[in-house]
């Protein structure tokens, strides 16, 4: 959202809906000339790639127009809620790149919402109901056709109030009764349609305890907590766009001054092949699909992180994005453009080799060993340069070898010259194979007046390959995650999401050879393994097995298996 080095012309051109409602109430001075806004999570499960739209957008304003953004857990109910997920977001928020002003709980202000539902009851605009959900939805009517009055609706208010007391003292059972707001039953916006705001959870509290057992509705508590911490800019998605009416109402009937927050809706971020349905995920974890909510499949941060997403590609992604009125799905391949755009910029190139064969340089002396130079990234001239280890017997990709290969194979075949990467061009002779065929050795001779660097008497190649010695190599384990759904939207797709998955969502591959250079790496350390994709070092490494998660390839191969 930076405004660096534009004419005013060409900011007011670039800004979002949301920026251009800011700077109007900025140039009219509402809200004392005030930006606050607040990132609202549930503390009942892990952030996902969504929740980083809204993070981005919440703490994004704030820092652009030099307001306030507070972090607000909404915990109102405790069946669900635990402070694992709360510290789980706080992390996650940080890990992003942002802070927040002050911590505030929905449960702060449960004495405040307490008192201000007494107030309704008072005021007649509440009332308690002792009938069953199903009953209570029933009577809700359709959009076409108007409700029906509760018959407690008119119930006194002395007996509403007594009621109201004893659902919190303990001492009635779970869906016995509830308090609703007494609004209207035949408005237009079923939301209006006297909506539940407080029933009876007899759950212990992660902050309160056992002090209280009703707790209020969201949509009762989110605009009023809103205005107890003075909110000006209240950013949601689309599909709070029929609850903001309701959310005016309450907040009419509770203030007591001409300070109003006000809430605004933008559009929800969804990607193909990517499922972001906590209750689908959760069931991924629960049955074993996946192997938490860190599994490198996860749409979940925890998961994107662990497999090497950065957090500056996924602002670059919301920056791509946008932020508009309409809802729409975007193509999971520009979140793998921007992760390709960031790690480009920043990856160690690094040679690695995942499935194996032998190379032998025939006339390279038995014994000798050379120390090259490899280019830590070209992208930064800045990045420094690491040894590499170059000997008689090196690993190369099996797939750069082909005995019997087609006119525009360019890598290594019987009487084809390649280029090695940072060291000599060779020139393939032969294979040896075993008994079942396979190639176990392929055999090239190298000319010595070729080694990078220098001149190269005018000849050139096609192809470039990478490989690794012998000499210093170590093995690893390799793990290729890929999409986690075979279709392009599981979301509308009405089969059970299990006959949705990739079968393909992860290869883990053993005895990969690494180069040496690899040997020190931390976990969370990010590399380009030349010709192959961006890895990182996985959290299962130990010293005597090191693991590396492919984040993404260098290409999307997905375009082309559709273009079939």
């Amino acid at each position: 959202m930076s405004e660096n080095n534009m004419n005013p012309e060409e900011s007011k051109k670039s800004l979002n809906f949301i920026e251009a409602i800011v700077e109007n109430d900025l140039s009219e001075g509402k809200n004392d000339s005030r930006v606050q806004t607040r990132f609202p999570p549930e503390p009942n499960g892990y952030l996902h790639i969504g929740h980083a739209k809204a993070i981005c957008i919440d703490f994004g304003i704030a820092q652009q127009y030099g307001g306030t953004c507070n972090l607000r857990f909404d915990d109102t109910n405790p069946v669900k809620e635990e402070v694992e997920y709360v510290d789980s977001i706080m992390d996650d928020i940080k890990w992003l790149g942002y802070n927040w002003e002050n911590v505030y709980y929905a449960s702060d202000y449960f004495p405040q919402l307490w008192d201000f539902a007494v107030q309704l009851i008072k005021e007649g605009k509440a009332y308690i109901d002792e009938q069953s959900a199903e009953e209570i939805a029933k009577q809700k009517g359709t959009p076409t056709q108007p409700g029906q009055n509760s018959p407690y609706r008119d119930r006194p208010i002395g007996e509403s109030l007594e009621l109201f007391q004893k659902m919190n003292e303990g001492v009635l059972e779970e869906g016995s009764m509830v308090l609703r707001a007494k609004i209207d039953m035949a408005a237009s916006n079923m939301h209006f349609r006297d909506p539940i705001i407080y029933r009876i959870i007899k759950r212990p509290h992660h902050r309160t305890g056992t002090k209280w057992n009703t707790y209020p509705m969201y949509d009762f508590a989110h605009g009023q907590c809103d205005y107890f911490e003075g909110v000006t800019h209240s950013l949601c998605t689309l599909e709070f766009v029929p609850h903001r009416p309701l959310y005016d109402w309450f907040i009419e009937q509770l203030a007591t001054d001409d300070y109003r927050p006000h809430q605004y809706e933008f559009n929800k971020l969804q990607f193909t092949y990517t499922l972001l349905s906590k209750r689908n995920l959760r069931a991924m974890v629960e049955e074993n699909i996946l192997t938490g909510w860190d599994d490198p499949r996860m749409p979940t941060l925890r998961g994107l992180r662990r497999r090497g997403y950065t957090p500056e590609s996924i602002r670059i992604l919301m920056d791509k994005i946008g932020y508009t009125k309409y809802d729409g799905v975007n193509d999971i391949g520009l979140f793998e453009y921007a992760i390709r755009e960031d790690l480009n910029k920043k990856a160690t190139r690094v040679s690695a080799v995942l499935d194996p064969v032998k190379l032998v340089i025939t006339n390279y002396p038995e014994g000798k060993t050379e120390i090259m130079s490899a280019q830590n990234n070209p992208e930064d001239e800045n990045s420094g340069n690491h040894d590499i280890v170059f000997s008689r017997e090196l690993y190369i990709e099996r797939d750069d070898f082909m005995e019997d290969a087609p006119k525009k194979y360019f890598r290594l075949t019987p009487g084809r010259e390649v280029r090695l990467k940072n060291a000599y061009i060779v020139n393939c002779t032969g294979c040896k194979k075993d008994a079942e065929g396979n190639v176990v050795e392929v055999y090239a001779e190298y000319d010595p007046m070729t080694k990078s660097g220098m001149p190269e008497s005018g000849r050139k190649v096609k192809g470039t390959i990478h490989w690794v010695s012998t000499e210093g190599c170590f093995d690893a384990e390799v793990r290729l995650y890929d999409r986690l759904f075979m279709v392009e939207n599981p979301a509308d797709d009405e089969r059970d999401f299990r006959e949705l998955l990739n079968p393909d969502s992860l290869k883990v591959l053993k005895g990969c050879k690494m180069e040496s250079y690899l040997k020190e790496a931390k976990v969370g350390d990010k590399f380009q393994f030349q010709r192959i994709g961006y890895f990182c070092v996985d959290q299962d490494s130990t010293d005597d097995n090191m693991v590396f998660n492919r984040t993404v390839s260098l290409k999307d191969s997905w375009s082309k298996e559709k273009g079939k």
